[in-house]
């Protein structure tokens, strides 16, 4: 018992020396402490404000010289990663941590994690192939990897994509580099395919002189490339054509709806039957 209790006070006289210390400490080192935080937050809000600025003005000079969008949003992505670890590297040097030191174990760190996750490299050395050989680009419309949209950014390992329905997709450099890629945005035109059925009794001939003569109504058809309109095969019901004008990527969507209204409306007016499927039958006697 005796004992338990020489035991719980030398405890508690240990317990007061520690506050007493830490009072102590903070008697003479806390005004330099509570400075020594404020300019590490003053200068992490500086430096995320001199990042914004330069950003800003490197995006700036890129785009006044015309460099292209792919190339100009993967050099501010690169310069952005460069300068967050600067910021850092700064705010620990601030804080009295040798920055040599860091930068060796950084280094370190990198090689660890570089042979764990070797497929970030073949990510970061994909979008660097991306932006030199150019597949594609900033704004062009392509298929790959399985997704089908709009590219809006290239970056250092992902590439972002918007789908037609306006999600945004992020996918691998490497997986787009390693896929086949559809490009619809490289070429100045790109063909519309649609079909449109006729009866038995309707003549395609005149069907055809009435669907050529409404398509080259149709806003933002190909002027240079005239659209064709063929009898592509026959089904139970008569004969089909193959109706395909020729646009550029912007307006595939709206030259497809208005070809398939022209070719209601114009079938339609000229008296063109509703294709019906004929089945005969026949009694058989035995």
């Amino acid at each position: 018992m005796f004992n338990a209790m020489v035991t719980l006070l030398a405890q508690a006289s240990t317990v007061e020396s520690g506050v007493q210390k830490a009072s102590t400490y903070l008697q003479t080192k806390g005004v330099d402490l509570a400075l020594k935080l404020l300019g590490g937050v003053a200068l992490l809000l500086v430096g995320r404000w001199l990042i914004s600025l330069s950003l800003a003005l490197t995006t700036r000079a890129l785009s006044m010289r015309h460099i292209d969008a792919t190339i100009s949003r993967y050099l501010i992505s690169t310069l952005r990663v460069a300068l967050t670890i600067a910021l850092v590297v700064a705010i620990l040097g601030f804080f009295g941590v040798e920055t040599t030191s860091f930068a060796a174990l950084l280094a370190a760190v990198g090689i660890a994690i570089g042979t764990a996750w070797s497929g970030m490299l073949a990510h970061f050395a994909a979008g660097v192939f991306l932006v030199i050989l150019k597949p594609f680009g900033v704004g062009d419309f392509i298929s790959a990897a399985g997704v089908t949209g709009t590219v809006r950014e290239i970056g250092l390992f992902t590439t972002v994509i918007d789908t037609a329905d306006n999600v945004r997709t992020i996918v691998a450099n490497n997986k787009l580099f390693g896929d086949n890629v559809q490009n619809f945005s490289a070429n100045a035109y790109r063909r519309v395919d649609i079909t449109a059925q006729l009866s038995h009794g309707d003549d395609h001939k005149k069907a055809i002189a009435l669907l050529t003569a409404a398509l080259e109504k149709i806003p933002n058809v190909s002027k240079d490339v005239k659209p064709d309109v063929l009898l592509a095969t026959f089904s139970e019901r008569g004969p089909v054509l193959a109706v395909r004008p020729y646009t550029h990527n912007d307006h595939y969507w709206q030259v497809f709806f208005d070809t398939n209204t022209a070719i209601r409306e114009e079938l339609g007016a000229a008296g063109f039957q509703i294709p019906e499927a004929h089945t005969a039958m026949r009694a058989v006697t035995r």
